[in-house]
């Protein structure tokens, strides 16, 4: 997507003060000074906030994000004063995409709390190289294999760059992989307190029951659309809750669920997550019913053929089966919230999840073969 290049251009207001000295220095002319007495600080703390983003262009997607807003800001500037774009101090060596320019504070707030939670994840890292369209975040499976846990927009992985939410941790070829920073553990538990304050504002402007606070420390909420509307699920940011099963052992030392089964799990979670960017909430409690997902007349994209394939799978698990693989594997909800529920037995939902991906597996391997779908 193109920006716009017009000459009312303002930078997005999440963009950090540093950015924004940073392109007032490089493409407006500005000099340290002259921003120094805007800021009303001293032009030494202008001159190392400048230098700082300066030095920060040797991360990809920093650079990749400060070109693109560089070229933006360049333009609305020579289409204003009717002059040429003056020479920028740093060369343009990433591909221009997709820039954070068309993110709002909401939208990255949201992509935060999504994302975020699956990089704090043990081992987990956010991969990008200048030919993939999106990143992906990649943890090791219980296999030792690298499995795919989400996909963003290459934008939101240059906006969390820019905010010191993820660092760069190794670049090999072209490819470069970050890992979140301390930064960002405490943006996600910003975000995540904040969201939680909103809807118990929610909940009391509308004379309900005070919604419960949220654990202590990095656990969070998040949502997902039912038939009763929005519903609150509960888990730790740390592992989903197949992870944490697959670790568990009988008492001949057999594992509860075989590599292959967290693997299907982790496919359905890597559709699920790529169904929902750029699409509106889909309701998947009526798709399990038989309703049909929702469609437009936009051309067909990874987010729906994704949309297709977790359509699919419920479909074929149906009522009871792809109830607990919806609300375990995709919503990372709790086996025993799970279990009340849907009015099970108490530790019963184990028994049905593995009987779940079990179907799952070979609805994977019936319609695509050993290897499974291929994910985008």
């Amino acid at each position: 997507m193109e920006p716009n290049l017009s000459a009312d251009f303002t930078l997005p207001e999440w963009l950090p003060s540093a950015v924004k000295l940073y392109l007032d220095h490089t493409e407006e002319g500005l000099s340290l000074r002259e921003l120094a007495r805007r800021q009303g600080v001293a032009a030494s703390t202008v001159m190392r906030q400048v230098r700082r983003y300066e030095a920060r262009r040797d991360d990809p997607l920093v650079d990749e994000a400060l070109a693109a807003l560089a070229q933006v800001q360049g333009s609305a500037h020579s289409a204003a004063t009717g002059k040429d774009r003056p020479e920028m101090n740093a060369p343009i060596t990433a591909p221009l995409r997709q820039t954070p320019v068309t993110l709002d504070e909401a939208g990255i707030a949201r992509e935060g709390r999504r994302v975020l939670r699956r990089l704090a994840e043990p081992g987990a890292v956010l991969a990008v190289a200048p030919d993939m369209e999106k990143a992906v975040v990649l943890r090791e499976g219980s296999d030792g294999r690298m499995v795919q846990t989400a996909v963003l927009e290459r934008a939101v992985a240059q906006a969390f760059a820019l905010k010191d939410w993820i660092a760069v941790r190794k670049t090999q070829g072209r490819l470069s992989t970050y890992e979140i920073t301390a930064g960002g553990r405490s943006g996600l538990k910003r975000m995540v307190e904040e969201e939680d304050r909103r809807r118990m504002s929610h909940h009391a402007a509308f004379g309900m029951a005070e919604a419960p606070a949220g654990f202590a420390g990095a656990p969070g909420w998040d949502e997902a659309e039912g038939e009763d509307g929005p519903r609150r699920l509960r888990f730790a940011l740390a592992e989903s809750p197949v992870a944490v099963l697959a670790r568990r052992r009988d008492k001949d030392g057999k594992v509860f669920l075989e590599p292959d089964l967290v693997q299907a799990a982790e496919r359905l979670r890597e559709d699920f997550e790529l169904a929902q960017i750029g699409a509106r909430p889909q309701n998947w409690d009526r798709v399990l019913l038989g309703a049909e997902v929702g469609t437009s007349a936009a051309p067909r994209d990874a987010g729906s053929a994704a949309r297709d394939r977790v359509a699919a799978a419920l479909r074929d698990l149906g009522p009871g089966l792809g109830d607990v693989a919806l609300r375990v594997c995709c919503h990372l909800e709790g086996l025993e919230v799970a279990e009340k529920r849907m009015g099970w037995a108490a530790r019963s939902g184990k028994i049905v999840l593995r009987i779940a991906l079990q179907r799952l597996r070979r609805h994977y391997d019936e319609t695509y073969g050993r290897s499974g779908p291929l994910i985008g």
